[in-house]
């Protein structure tokens, strides 16, 4: 079932509503400024799930996954800053134009030709990848492989989200999955009092929220026992919005931290009266992630696990879409059989 030395196995999409299918293609060669990866393991994110259906829609067949780390294989032309060998880690923002407003102004993230791994370049869930040189992350030695993977998006887009809701003394976090309990972790270690709002009734979620640091965690309609200075929506439900103004004080921020949300119902307008800010987060930078990487090496940030082997891929995506994963689920990409 391995694939011989000059091919590839990948669990690809390649029609919504179905399961993703097991493919073997010849190695890619990297073009000029590219790298070939040999994927050790790619985390399976919430945004994976949009793709596969069809929230997001991409171009079929697409292979998904977007927190990958691995060691080059293989370099493309002109390709000086790695070599065989080493090991980096690939994230959403696979590339961006280098030329618009957008990036002149360090705001890559919101290129509007900017490329993504496992929606607009094949991604992780795969034994091989190949990626734009310049997109790929050093990963800091404190992470091993497995652990190493949920960083690349879950803790990217958490500290980004971190970042944009200010200096909050109590920090509401809505959705404890894979992203909020490393947030939370950076959070805690900072000074912040975590709140944690969880699916109604999840007494699991609520008790693995509680013993990273959150001095409260109850269901994501209850309100909390303090207003909050900010809150991060991690949950794509867009009625958690104006439960998160009403929980949050005069002057406060609500960062909406997903790509893709269910529609936000309307609201009075005194939820947000009272200089209250509602906004988004959209993708990453490359600055983000060396500043976070550096981050989570020095607290340190310890991620929460669930292991599957790539053939797997749909088991993981049907957990996750279930809820049944603490943490983050995690493809081991060196299992191909």
């Amino acid at each position: 079932m391995k694939p011989a030395g000059n091919r590839s196995v990948a669990m690809a999409l390649t029609a919504y509503g179905r399961p993703l299918e097991r493919i073997e293609r010849p190695l890619q060669d990297p073009g000029a400024g590219e790298v070939r990866i040999r994927v050790s393991a790619c985390g399976v994110c919430r945004t994976d799930l949009h793709v596969v259906d069809g929230e997001l829609p991409a171009r079929l067949p697409i292979v998904p996954g977007h927190e990958i780390v691995g060691v080059v294989e293989a370099l493309g032309a002109g390709v000086a800053r790695f070599a065989p060998g080493d090991r980096v880690g690939l994230p959403w923002l696979g590339g961006t134009c280098g030329h618009c407003s957008y990036c002149h102004a360090r705001r890559e993230n919101l290129c509007d030709a900017a490329e993504f791994t496992g929606y607009t370049r094949d991604g992780g869930y795969a034994s091989h990848v190949v990626a734009r040189a310049d997109y790929c992350l050093r990963l800091p030695d404190a992470f091993d492989d497995l652990h190493a993977a949920p960083l690349l998006c879950a803790g990217l887009i958490g500290y980004r989200a971190l970042r944009l809701a200010g200096d909050a003394g109590r920090l509401g976090i809505y959705g404890f999955g894979a992203a909020a309990h490393l947030v939370a972790q950076i959070a805690v270690a900072r000074g912040s009092e975590l709140y944690a709002f969880t699916r109604p009734g999840d007494a699991d979620g609520q008790r693995f929220a509680r013993g990273l640091g959150c001095a409260w965690a109850g269901d994501a309609d209850a309100k909390p026992p303090h207003p909050l200075d900010a809150a991060i929506i991690f949950a794509p439900v867009g009625a958690l919005v104006p439960a998160a103004l009403a929980a949050t004080r005069k002057g406060g921020q609500v960062v909406c931290a997903g790509i893709h949300m269910s529609d936000i119902p309307a609201f009075a307008y005194s939820l947000l009266w009272g200089e209250r800010v509602l906004r988004s987060v959209a993708n990453l930078t490359r600055a983000d992630g060396e500043e976070f990487l550096a981050m989570a090496a020095r607290v340190p940030v310890r991620t929460s696990i669930e292991v599957y082997p790539l053939a797997q891929a749909n088991e993981a995506l049907d957990a996750l879409r279930s809820g049944r994963v603490q943490g983050a689920a995690v493809l081991d990409c060196r299992a191909v059989d």
